[in-house]
Order: structure tokens, then sequence, then C-alpha cells
């Protein structure tokens, strides 16, 4: 099938016309028409109901329409793949990542990495469960983690230190943990269904029993509940550094053990080549975060 054609037939799909996608190709309207037509011609079937000014899917032509999508799209990853210096990539990047590091980091990026290709499109889907990236069609996802999963390919982008954090109240009332043994007697807020923190005590690892009375499955949640008084929480520096900036949390080290240490990271489909698209989000967010996230 004619790539040019194809294009024809998204992009009038996007534009709702065949005259608006003659205009974002630079085509005529004629010439447009000619590409679409030789399409349906080659597949047999009508795609489009069509008149001067709009233009309505057929069914055959919504069964047709994500396959024409990831046929734009890889031929535009091709061209990319083998002329890296070109101008900029095109298409649709999924993306994953948490609540938090989705809000706080990756938004921030955004707006640069966008204007810088204009031709690109983000769908950013924000969760604190782990995704199945291969099942939902996932280009990258971002990961605070030590990684197990050895059937993915990650690349490890910069480490997320946590530390445990209260709020000024909660430290009033309940006093202030030095020890590990300490925290049998706190409130610690968890993450559903966990019995347990992971800590790097000298060269091993311990892990501690601690409960509370709140647990959620969302970080963010956990971390309105900590400034709100409820208990310690356990977090990223990133995630707090302007609560603790203005008070509103305070860091609570423990004597000789530090909580395990986590790594973001990038993680992709192994199942096929890394896009250029993705490679450059990756960069960029890369970038993002040797700035400290700024």
């Amino acid at each position: 099938m004619d790539i040019d054609s194809i294009s024809v037939f998204v992009e009038a799909t996007r534009a709702g016309s065949l005259a608006g996608a003659a205009r974002e190709l630079g085509l005529v309207p004629m010439a447009a028409s000619r590409r679409l037509a030789a399409l349906e011609g080659e597949l047999g079937v009508r795609l489009v109901h069509r008149t001067t000014r709009a233009l309505a899917l057929t069914a055959e032509g919504e069964a047709f329409l994500p396959y024409a999508e990831a046929m734009i799209e890889d031929a535009t990853n091709a061209r990319a793949a083998v002329r890296p210096s070109g101008p900029c990539v095109a298409g649709l990047l999924r993306v994953t990542a948490s609540e938090p590091f989705g809000r706080k980091v990756v938004s921030a990026m955004l707006p640069a990495f966008l204007a810088a290709n204009p031709d690109l499109r983000v769908d950013l889907l924000l969760t604190d469960t782990v995704v199945d990236i291969v099942a939902a069609g996932v280009d990258v996802a971002i990961r605070i983690a030590p990684l197990r999963d050895s059937s993915l390919v990650a690349r490890r982008l910069a480490d997320s230190p946590r530390h445990l954090y209260a709020s000024p109240a909660y430290l009033k009332f309940a006093g202030t943990p030095s020890r590990l043994a300490d925290l049998e007697r706190h409130q610690c807020l968890l993450l559903s269904g966990a019995t347990h923190w992971a800590f790097a005590a000298g060269d091993r690892t311990r892990r501690v029993r601690v409960t509370g009375r709140y647990a959620s499955n969302s970080i963010e949640a956990l971390h309105e509940a900590c400034l709100r008084g409820l208990g310690l929480a356990l977090l990223s520096e990133w995630n707090v550094a302007a609560d603790v900036a203005s008070g509103r949390l305070v860091p609570v080290p423990l004597e000789g053990a530090e909580p395990e240490a986590l790594g973001i990271w990038a993680v992709y489909p192994s199942a096929r080549l890394v896009p250029p698209k993705a490679r450059l989000f990756v960069e960029a967010l890369a970038r993002q975060l040797d700035r400290g996230g700024e």
C-alpha cells in the first residue's frame, strides 16, 4: 500500500474533511481525493462517506484506521532510525508513570519536549499500580523501584533517595523515633497490603514490620495524610522537597539505618525495538532529572 495514500486517509479522519487533509499535506484537494480513491480501490472497500465539506468513516474505515495510523508511525520511525539527525519525531507516544512523578516531574518537562517535537502526541497514563506495558501498548514506563522483571529492557536514569517524613504536629504529639525499634509504637502510613519497610543497615537489609491505622494504594494519598499529621510516611526526596523547604514536613533519620535505595528507571517492552520517539523522551527526562527535576 502507498504510504502517501494512507497519509491522506489518516489526515482526513483527523481534520474531518478531505480539504483539511489536503491543506495539512500540502496537496490540492483533487490530488487528495484521488489518493484516497486509489487506497479504497486497492483495499476493495469504501473507507469514508465523503462530501466536499465533511466525511464520516464507514465500518470498514473504522476497522482500518488504527492499522493505518500504525503504518504512518512505523514509516516515520523507520526514517528517523536511519536519519537520527532529522528534525523531529512524529506519532503517538504512550508513557506511564506514578501519579506524583508524572504530575511533578514528567509534566514539568512535557511543554519543552512537545515544543521541540511538534508532530508528536503524548498519552500519559498516571497510576500507582504496575501496568503491563506490553498488553497496554505502552512505549516507555517510568518506574521507581528495585527492578525485578528480567523480561523487560530498562535504563536507570537516576537515584531516587527516600526518607521517613512526618509533620511537625505529628512529631509533637507522638515523639520522634530515633531507632528502627521505635517504629513499632508509631503510626506508619502504608501502601495497601504492605506490612514491612525495608532498610539498609550496614551491609545488610532489614525488613521491619510496621503498622498503622491508615493505608492507601496511592502515594499521593499517603503524602497528604502525612501532611495532615496522621503518621510517618516513606517518601521520595523529589516528591517532598517543597514541603520540607516550607517546614510542612520534617525528615526523620534513624540511627544506623536508611530506607532501601530505589532507582528511577525507564522501562521498555522487550518485544520490539525502542522507537526514536521513546529514546528522545527518555533523554529529555534524563536531562530534567540531572537538573534536579526543576
